[in-house]
């Protein structure tokens, strides 16, 4: 049984959300359906408690309440990730991630390292650019292709190696290959001599996650990349089950 007033809030928060964090009245009015007079003490409400700001042209953004929240869900979010990662390294022998986009970084927040003596380390807690890793192309490409192309134009797309992507329209063809084959690739594009392969999770038809396993080039290109990802696909779509009800 649901509770209206909180699903209401929780529309209003999501198409600020949906509109890049920022949005006026009629935006909010235009995603939610909602009444003006309503979307007003909602926000009143959610303004009290800091998970909403009002910005000096009047518009609303999403508020520094949800920082805290956000961060004890991401925390957790690793914590139930690690036997699904534990799966993927079983699968390849290797490293297994788990990534999130925070505004324009990825950032790794579970991790299962390799039992090889040779094994590849993400810190957790690392945030990196999403255009030289296989898990930020993943979750950009999940995205629509205009907001992908904002991320890109603010950060830049610095070389890391001779093998980073840095061109536009060489990114944007990656990232329609992406989308369609189902996974990505890092070939010593944010660390020569390191590849990496990653897979979306998904909550419903929404890219939420990363999970990848990263190895040496060596070892990585010696597996069967499409029997891989298929296998990382199928654990990434039972972690996704679980996360689903409490992704938003």
């Amino acid at each position: 049984m649901s509770v209206q007033s909180v699903e209401r809030a929780l529309d209003v928060l999501e198409a600020l959300a949906e509109h890049g964090g920022e949005a006026g009245l009629s935006e909010i009015a235009a995603r939610t359906g909602l009444p003006y007079g309503t979307i007003h003490r909602l926000l009143q409400t959610l303004l009290s408690r800091g998970y909403v700001r009002q910005e000096s042209d009047r518009r609303y953004a999403l508020g520094g309440g949800l920082v805290r929240l956000g961060g004890i869900a991401e925390s957790m979010v690793g914590v139930w990730a690690q036997p699904y990662l534990t799966k993927m390294v079983e699968l390849s022998g290797e490293t297994a991630n788990l990534a999130v986009l925070e505004g324009d970084f990825v950032v790794y927040v579970a991790q299962v390292p390799s039992p090889r003596r040779l094994r590849m380390f993400a810190e957790v807690g690392r945030r990196v650019l999403p255009h030289s890793t296989a898990v930020g192309k993943v979750l950009l490409a999940g995205r629509p292709a205009a907001e992908a192309l904002a991320v890109f134009e603010r950060t830049g797309m610095p070389r890391r190696t001779p093998n980073t992507i840095t061109e536009l329209p060489a990114m944007q063809a990656e990232l329609e290959v992406v989308s369609s084959r189902g996974y990505a690739l890092d070939l010593g594009e944010e660390e020569l001599g390191v590849h990496c392969l990653a897979v979306p999770v998904r909550d419903g038809s929404r890219v939420v996650a990363a999970m990848s396993v990263s190895g040496p080039a060596e070892r990585i290109d010696a597996l069967d990349r499409d029997e891989l990802a298929a296998g990382m696909r199928e654990i990434a779509s039972q972690f996704g089950d679980e996360l689903g009800p409490i992704a938003d």
